[in-house]
Formats: structure tokens, C-alpha cells, sequence
């Protein structure tokens, strides 16, 4: 189980999609895991019976589909978990006016004047 759940905190960081195969018995716990290692509000998707008639695919958080499933009285099927890699804060952009914009005070008069 450490094991599993240092690998966890090493996937938490990742910024690529992350795509895990588990087995019905397993998917409530693997999901009650990643929502506390990830974070419950982690977008992700569960999928089960791909290319089958009984195809199934919900879209929700690592919280809600771990709740959501676990209400179930029973999982069947392949699974596939897909869930959102951690969105990197961007720096702001910036252009080259805004510096002349914030040095240019109330009182000098504009180009334009």
C-alpha cells in the first residue's frame, strides 16, 4: 500500500492526462484514493464496457464518481479511469504598453493632447 500511495503523490503533479485500467471490485477505492491524494474536485471519467452494448461513460470529479459509485450495488465490466492532469498556473501576459500605461501619470498629458 506505501507503495501505491508514493506512486500516487508522484501522478498527483503530473500535468498529462492520466489513463488507469482497473478492475470493478477495485475502481471505488481507486477513486476514494486518487480523491485524496488528487483532490476531490479533480476532473476525471469512468468508463466501463467500452465498444460493447452496455457501454457506460460518466464524467464528473474524483469525489462525485467515487460516491457515485460506490451507491451502486454492483460494478461489472473493463474499466477505464481517465483523469485530468494539474493545470499549471500560467504567468500573466503582459504587452509592451502596460508598462507605459502604469508610468504615465494623471497629470502628463497624452500623445494625443
Amino acid at each position: 500500500k506505501k507503495g501505491r500511495q508514493t506512486r500516487l503523490q508522484e501522478l498527483a503533479r503530473e500535468t498529462r492526462t492520466l489513463i488507469f485500467y482497473e478492475s470493478p471490485h477495485r475502481i471505488v477505492k481507486t477513486l476514494t484514493q486518487l480523491a485524496e491524494v488528487f483532490g476531490p474536485a479533480r476532473p476525471a471519467s469512468v468508463s466501463r464496457e467500452l465498444t460493447k452494448l452496455f457501454e457506460e461513460t460518466l464524467t464528473s470529479t474524483l469525489g462525485e464518481l467515487a460516491a457515485a459509485l460506490a451507491a451502486r450495488p454492483a460494478i461489472k465490466g473493463e474499466i477505464v479511469l481517465v483523469v485530468e492532469g494539474i493545470k499549471l498556473e500560467k504567468p500573466e501576459r503582459r504587452n509592451k504598453y502596460d508598462d507605459a500605461d502604469e508610468n504615465q501619470t494623471d497629470d502628463e498629458p497624452d500623445a494625443a493632447d
